[in-house]
């Protein structure tokens, strides 16, 4: 049925049929072939990353250590922003600062309490890999590290009150995570200058992906009179990923911020992750997106939505049960 709708249209029948049926093979990541700083950094980056480790990983090869080195940078950066055993007159002169750390292949930090100290004791590491980069990638990282660091300082020690507050936190701490992840894209020239020109989109795509955690207890939210659903970034989060041409970028923007928030003792866990199993599946491909009207990409990214909005009913549903079962006994 779907490829009778196609029919009249030739382009967009010839790209989904590429789209279905070939498998997309792009050049795995040798460990043997690494030099011994950079397959340490793809060590921590597996150590530390709950989400992106695996993604990172099938991204194409100057593009996969480019964002490597951009999330252990980040990593970094945040775990300097979560010990709460340093001091204000301490933490906050480092965050401020920290950008500087990475032209510096000596510098470390050996005081750290918390879970993912090794980056920042083994920074040099990931400095030497930074120095290696192609000058487009460093200006990059360097940047939004900078940007980052001194945003953090803003809500380090209050909350966000306003939804414009809560808006400028969440650009902090993810938007521009978005922005950088956008212009490395066009920087490696898999994808097009507008991705990375486009830092309004961008930061959208990065709010409604921290955003999803909201989502995830919007029923728990709406119970105790709090409503926060992020519904206005969804149409730019279509709109970007619409633009997305490179089937490995197109994953990584597409499925781990909804595959890996699905609690493992949720009962629609299992299914919901097999709808979205189903929709990587259905990405691979060996060629770039290229029906005019960019239908492929959404068909993917829609279903990605569906099932985690499916999920978040079905979850709301089985917990008001739960509550109504629990109360009759």
């Amino acid at each position: 049925m779907e490829i009778i709708k196609h029919l009249t249209h030739p382009d967009e029948l010839y790209a989904l049929i590429k789209y279905k049926m070939c498998g997309y093979q792009n050049s795995p990541l040798s460990k043997e072939s690494l030099t011994p700083t950079k397959k340490r950094c793809y060590e921590l980056l597996n150590k530390t990353s709950r989400s992106f480790s695996a993604v990172i990983q099938k991204l194409d090869d100057e593009l996969r250590d480019a964002v490597c080195i951009f999330y252990l940078v980040l990593r970094a950066l945040d775990t300097v922003e979560d010990d709460m055993t340093l001091p204000e007159e301490k933490k906050i002169p480092m965050l401020k600062s920290f950008y500087k750390n990475l032209y510096d292949t000596k510098w470390c930090f050996m005081e750290s309490n918390e879970k993912d100290k090794m980056v920042l004791e083994e920074f040099p590491v990931i400095s030497a890999e930074f120095c290696n980069l192609s000058s487009c990638y460093q200006d990059v990282i360097s940047d939004i590290c900078q940007r980052m660091g001194d945003g953090m300082t803003v809500y380090l020690y209050t909350s966000p009150l306003t939804m414009a507050d809560w808006d400028e936190y969440c650009h902090y701490v993810a938007g521009l995570v978005g922005i950088g992840l956008s212009r490395l894209f066009s920087a490696s020239n898999l994808e097009d200058k507008i991705v990375g020109y486009d830092t309004r989109l961008a930061n959208s795509m990065g709010l409604f992906l921290q955003k999803t955690n909201i989502i995830r207890d919007v029923l728990e939210d709406v119970q105790e009179g709090r409503f926060f659903w992020p519904k206005e970034h969804i149409p730019d989060v279509i709109k970007y990923l619409s633009r997305i041409r490179n089937p490995t970028v197109f994953q990584f923007c597409a499925i781990p911020q909804i595959r890996h928030r699905i609690p493992t003792d949720d009962p629609s866990a299992a299914r919901t992750r097999s709808i979205i199993t189903h929709s990587l599946e259905l990405t691979e491909t060996q060629e770039e997106f290229v029906s005019s009207t960019a239908y492929l990409p959404l068909y993917v990214s829609f279903s990605m939505m569906i099932a985690a909005i499916l999920w978040q009913y079905y979850h709301g549903i089985y917990s008001i049960r739960e509550q109504f079962n629990g109360s009759v006994e």
